[in-house]
């Protein structure tokens, strides 16, 4: 049977609601047993409360201070202790725990993340942030602790399953695979007038709307190339990017001797959590399979870089090195959240991102350094570099 004591950061978020499902899942079945030590949330007090009473959680947590007397009532006779704050996040990812998930979506999330990182334990990523800004630091500090980083990605995960780690001197490529997002053979002048629902409207996976959007500019695949080049260690020009429409090749390793690996299976976020969770074991659960028949065939293309720019911004970030990364992030997020606020057109969210990118370098920003600390400070001024240049292409 798999023990394990539990955080989840982010718990009420798509991939922290389904890393406790799948938990809920394999206890019922017998072949796991969980003790949470801490679940932390946003907005939704109602659904935290309701995980924690579940889980016996001993500390939930939400992100907003003013919203602590909500949790304390709605927890009221359970026993959860209950706190609030940024302090608070960062204290309660430092509690001892065999295995924690962050899955805090953005910069919201670095911190909380960094503090885990922290101690021993298996963290267990779904925060790409974390990783595109700090990503040598993060993997230094988790080494450094005795502790284990493992992907959580679906495309990241895929490459840690195949990827030979005792000799990766034999890996000659990753390919990452990318679903194309809801607008797939679109062309540029085609979204123009791309409303937010039809941007979060994704054909395969069910995920937030912020990270839908980046699914939907391909943003999200610049960024984990850049997590898959600091992960694997990997150089930009050796990481390629393949769309592949039926979700089903998550992604591939190629081999020096010609050999191509790759880990399939059907589009489902709990069979990456469950590659973590279980690691180094294998944790039956009731997962949907792969039917190759009734599939019939598979498709491949290569991303079209001309209507989806992001893409390619993100890899020049990735090769100009520095703190180029973070001010991508940074900038992406900016925009993407003005998109579904309506103040930003679709097509104008790699274009803040670049201006972001280009203001910075000719500002001398990108050298700086890529701990926590100095990564949120680039990352507090590439997002008000990007918010000037929203203001301005929303006026």
């Amino acid at each position: 049977m798999i023990r394990r004591t539990v955080t989840v950061l982010g718990a009420t978020g798509s991939v922290g609601v389904s890393t406790l499902d799948l938990m809920d899942q394999t206890e019922a079945t017998g072949v796991a047993a969980y003790e949470v030590e801490v679940l932390t949330g946003g907005a939704n007090i109602d659904l935290l409360a309701a995980q924690a009473r579940r889980w016996k959680a001993r500390l939930a947590v939400t992100a907003h201070e003013d919203r602590l007397g909500d949790l304390r009532d709605a927890l009221e006779g359970s026993g959860v202790e209950a706190a609030a704050g940024a302090t608070a996040l960062v204290e309660a990812a430092t509690r001892p725990s065999d295995w924690t998930m962050a899955a805090i979506v953005g910069a919201a999330g670095l911190r909380s993340t960094w503090a885990a990182a922290g101690r021993e334990g298996v963290l267990a990523l779904a925060n790409k942030e974390s990783l595109v800004c700090c990503g040598p630091g993060l993997l230094g500090r988790v080494r450094a602790a005795g502790g284990r980083l493992i992907p959580v990605d679906s495309e990241h995960s895929a490459i840690f399953q195949v990827f030979d780690a005792a000799r990766p001197e034999g890996v000659e490529r990753l390919v990452l695979t990318a679903s194309g997002g809801p607008f797939r053979g679109r062309r540029r002048e085609d979204l123009r007038a791309i409303t937010p629902e039809q941007a979060v409207a994704h054909p395969k996976w069910s995920m937030g709307a912020k990270i839908s959007v980046d699914s939907a500019t391909l943003a999200n695949k610049g960024l984990e190339t850049i997590e898959a080049a600091y992960l694997f260690d990997m150089p930009a020009d050796r990481i390629d990017v393949v769309v592949h429409p039926e979700s089903i090749v998550h992604s591939l390793v190629e081999h020096r001797d010609g050999s191509t690996l790759a880990q399939l299976g059907p589009p489902d976020m709990r069979t990456p959590i469950a590659v973590a969770l279980a690691w180094p074991d294998r944790l039956p659960w009731p997962a949907p399979r792969l039917d190759l028949a009734a599939l019939g065939r598979l498709t491949f293309e290569a991303p079209d870089l001309e209507t989806f720019p992001a893409l390619g911004l993100a890899r020049q970030a990735l090769s100009a090195g520095g703190s180029a990364p973070t001010v991508f992030n940074a900038a992406n997020e900016v925009a993407a959240l003005a998109f579904l606020d309506r103040r930003l057109a679709f097509l104008n969210i790699a274009a803040v991102v670049a201006e972001t990118l280009e203001a910075a370098t000719t500002g001398g920003m990108l050298p700086a350094g890529g701990d926590c600390d100095g990564a949120l400070a680039v990352d507090a001024e590439a997002r008000r570099l990007a918010r000037t240049v929203v203001d301005r292409l929303s006026a």
